[in-house]
């Protein structure tokens, strides 16, 4: 990676293979409570715990020092949507937990849930594409960006070293065998 935006645009990639995979996952009526399952891991884990908490924690902290507001810029739209994708991972885990329960009427929640998480997520994505990180380019010194980018580095190894990062990747492959045969 050259800099910090290309590595969260790489990031993306898969972010985007996961999404299509939930789209064939709705499309399929899949009722694998272990698939389910895997999908809201691999959001929480990889595209928010790890992408996300990138984004929040070092990429729209520095652009705020850069003049991007909080409260009313793309950085403020950014935080929303993150926000916004956990409710609906929340309420797809909750709904899973229901249909496992016995609770079948839970199933076209938890579709809808994802649906919703698939349209917030796509939208969000080519957002910060092609407005956000094409905003931070310009901002972003050279050495800001490869600071950012060894910060970046350095959250991968502390949190998710010994190929934790590897094996997401992994998972949403494996699903995409299953789903997009």
């Amino acid at each position: 990676m050259k800099t910090a935006t290309q590595d969260l645009e790489y990031d993306h990639v898969y972010i985007l293979r996961l999404i299509d995979v939930m789209e064939q996952m709705i499309m399929n009526f899949s009722t694998d409570i272990g698939h389910l399952e895997s999908v809201v891991y691999l959001i929480r884990n990889y595209a928010d715990g790890f992408h996300h908490a990138k984004e929040e924690n070092l990429l729209f902290p520095l652009m705020v020092t850069k003049g991007f507001s909080n409260d009313q810029s793309p950085v403020s739209v950014m935080l929303h949507d993150h926000e916004e994708g956990r409710n609906f991972v929340k309420s797809m885990s909750d709904g899973i937990d229901k249909f496992k329960e016995g609770d079948s009427s839970e199933l076209p929640e938890v579709y809808r849930n994802m649906q919703s998480y698939i349209d917030l997520i796509r939208a969000h994505i080519e957002k910060e594409n092609n407005v956000l990180f094409k905003m931070a380019d310009r901002v972003l010194s050279t050495t800001e960006q490869a600071e950012l980018l060894n910060e970046f580095s350095v959250v991968k190894m502390k949190s998710y070293g010994n190929g934790r990062i590897k094996q997401f990747i992994l998972e949403i492959e494996g699903l995409e065998l299953i789903y997009k045969g």
